[in-house]
């Protein structure tokens, strides 16, 4: 996470704007206003909407894979989790698993989320746009692209979590709301990190000129990340209303049987509305998203004359697409000689001992 330490400044310098803690009215409208321009680009160019749903994709095989280890872990040991306040081993592997499954996935999607905004910049310059122009062009900027999917994918899925319902949660509401604010500055902020990547920037220095971006065009920005945040809220809790009456029509749990010995199956079934909810925001709400935000900074860089220029050297990329392969093959022996390994031994360690 030490990447996450050089850009946390994106989050800190917006945080403390005047109005950030009064989201602007009209968000919705702001981002629906947006629909026939991404939908008009998305027809033009549909690659547009073979990236989206190869995001996805990516992102329900990073699901499927890392529900695998839950059904490496006895039923004892989540027995033993509910009965105790300490921890385990389990835990810090389980952490491992997690946090090495959303760098696997935080590529392909920075990889695609960066051939939506190259189909924009294309386009926009009347260059032909089409999969292999936009890999050209993205290829180059992997490893920023990478990198910051994986830090915003692991704090977005840690804030998804934290909204959950918990039992025995003690935390204020002061200490939710201050969480919340936290994760709105860090979105916010790095609202123009994207279409910096693309354009040929690198990761510190796309942090910077999203700060400055955001600033110039701050009322434009949060209407429209107000607006895709709400309706990401509305998807989000349709699909956790979804798995409330999935589970009530499906018996995840035998008659009289206890949810310990059936959590991996709880937790495969919730892929159900998990990717439904997923495919709504993949295909249409994030490519709204996405070009709505390239559009506002091609308008930033026109008005302030700033150039562009389109990167243009995908062997740059080759490194990163290596070490991406080297992560999968690493996830791929933990998987295949987890015995040998000795984690299973690790995961069947019950909580307090």
């Amino acid at each position: 996470m030490g990447v996450f330490n050089e850009i946390s400044f994106v989050r800190d310098e917006i945080k403390d704007l005047p109005g950030i803690k009064r989201k602007p009215p009209g968000g919705i409208g702001s981002f629906t206003s947006r629909i026939g321009h991404a939908l008009s680009l998305g027809f033009k160019e549909k690659e547009i909407f073979v990236f989206g749903l190869l995001q996805w994709a990516a992102i329900g095989l990073g699901y499927l894979l890392w529900v695998q280890m839950l059904d490496w872990i006895p039923e004892s040991v989540w027995r033993s989790a509910a009965e105790s306040d300490s921890g385990s081993i389990a835990d810090l592997v389980l952490w491992l698993w997690s946090f090495v499954c959303v760098g696997v996935v935080a590529y392909p999607i920075g990889i695609l989320s960066g051939c939506m905004g190259a189909a924009h910049f294309l386009h926009r310059q009347g260059q032909p746009s089409s999969i292999a122009a936009c890999l050209q062009m993205v290829m180059p900027q992997s490893w920023p692209l990478w990198s910051f999917h994986w830090i915003d994918g692991w704090i977005t899925v840690k804030r998804i979590l934290d909204r959950l319902p918990k039992k025995d949660d003690k935390r204020t509401t002061a200490q939710k709301a201050a969480a919340e604010a936290l994760y709105y500055a860090w979105k916010l902020g790095t609202a123009g990190v994207l279409p910096n990547l693309v354009t040929g920037h690198g990761l510190i220095r796309s942090g910077k000129n999203s700060v400055l971006f955001v600033k110039d065009n701050f009322k434009e920005v949060a209407k429209l990340r107000t607006g895709y945040s709400a309706l990401c809220w509305v998807v989000g809790i349709l699909a956790y209303i979804g798995t409330l009456f999935l589970f009530m029509s499906v018996d995840i749990v035998p008659e009289g049987g206890e949810i310990y010995g059936h959590v991996y199956t709880f937790y495969l079934w919730a892929a159900v509305p998990i990717l439904v909810a997923t495919a709504v925001i993949m295909l249409l709400l994030r490519p709204i998203y996405i070009l709505a935000l390239c559009e506002l900074y091609s308008e930033y860089v026109d008005r302030e004359e700033i150039p562009v220029d389109l990167p243009d050297n995908p062997a740059k990329g080759t490194s990163a697409l290596v070490a991406f392969a080297c992560l999968c093959l690493i996830l791929g022996v933990v998987y295949l000689f987890r015995q040998e390994l000795g984690i299973s031994d690790m995961l069947a360690t019950p909580y307090g001992e």
